[in-house]
């Protein structure tokens, strides 16, 4: 039975990349063959306290995202569980490398792509990855996977490290809700559906999966519109039969991202759309375009990621504009 969360939100807030190490440090031993390359980049994404606890386990390869990859792909054809780690957008330098040997000879490799989206803030447009989904999805062999809280980060991150093929996981730096509670399950290629209703489908993942479910909660308490919440933190494999049957149900489809439209969640719900079920499909993300430096939450209102963004879209959709 595919699993269903409510009313699990908690008032905690907690990085994706500090869930990211603190569960490598509390569970590394469960792993005897994990190696971790890193590009010089540990103390921002979350791996410092793993280095210094298991140094024999961390290879520090520097600024060489490109050489990272190509290791990377050498340890795992020896039996090792590796993990790549950097800033997504630095891993896309070496998107060749990840392709011919991880991807193509389906590795055991996991990629770990931090400061995603933009997210990332006053690092500017340089560091905003929106490119990430697309890249990672279109390579064969590779699974993409986008957490939306810590407590999933933890689950999808055991999950994958027992998952012997090519992985891409998306973490992130800011503080984000917690929705899951602590013995939440995760399976590759399945969605959760956070909240049911009859009136539209809202598909998300990562960041964008609270503020869906804050959209969710004032259109029902303010104009009595009922919103399904689907977290899609699998990207790749999809759930396609959870987007099917939400399609059949709501007749319409909002997807919602901190990534570019194109190539992205939005694109490959529409694919399965397109293929099994055409179906009225509303894409929120970055809509083709970089960001730029500026404090999180004024980008995600210029950029119109926010609630109030989800909001308005549900309402000219279902009420007229506001």
């Amino acid at each position: 039975m595919r699993e269903q969360s409510k009313n699990f939100r908690m008032n905690k807030k907690i990085s994706l990349r500090d869930a990211f190490g603190s569960t490598l440090v509390n569970h590394s031993n469960k792993f005897p063959n994990l190696i971790v390359l890193d590009a010089d980049l540990a103390a921002g994404t979350g791996l410092n306290d793993f280095r210094k606890q298991y140094p024999k386990k961390f290879i520090q390869c520097g600024i060489a995202e490109q050489n990272m990859a190509s290791i990377a792909g050498g340890i795992a054809s020896m039996g090792k569980t590796v993990i790549v780690n950097s800033f997504s957008i630095f891993l896309l330098r070496a998107l060749e490398q990840i392709r011919l040997s991880i991807a193509y000879s389906n590795l055991n490799v996991k990629i770990i792509g931090g400061h995603t989206g933009i997210d990332v803030g006053p690092d500017g447009a340089s560091a905003q990855c929106i490119e990430d989904i697309a890249c990672f999805r279109s390579l064969p062999n590779m699974t993409v996977i986008a957490p939306c809280d810590s407590i999933e980060m933890e689950k999808a991150l055991l999950t994958i490290l027992k998952y012997k093929k090519p992985v891409y996981l998306r973490s992130g730096r800011s503080p984000i809700k917690q929705i899951f509670p602590k013995n939440k399950k995760f399976k590759i290629g399945k969605g959760t559906i956070l909240r049911d209703g009859k009136d539209l489908t809202l598909v998300a993942c990562g960041i964008m999966t609270s503020r869906c479910i804050d959209a969710a909660e004032i259109v029902k308490k303010k104009y009595k519109i009922d919103v399904r919440v689907v977290n899609m933190s699998s990207i790749k494999p999809i759930d396609k039969k959870l987007i099917i049957q939400s399609a059949k149900k709501t007749k319409l489809i909002i997807s919602c991202e901190d990534a570019n439209i194109i190539g992205g969640l939005g694109g490959a719900i529409s694919e399965v759309l397109t293929n099994y079920y055409p179906t009225k499909l509303i894409r929120i993300g970055i809509n083709d375009q970089y960001g730029e430096s500026g404090d999180p939450e004024q980008l995600i209102k210029k950029y119109k990621i926010d609630t109030q963004t989800i909001i308005k879209k549900i309402l000219k959709e279902k009420k007229g504009e506001i």
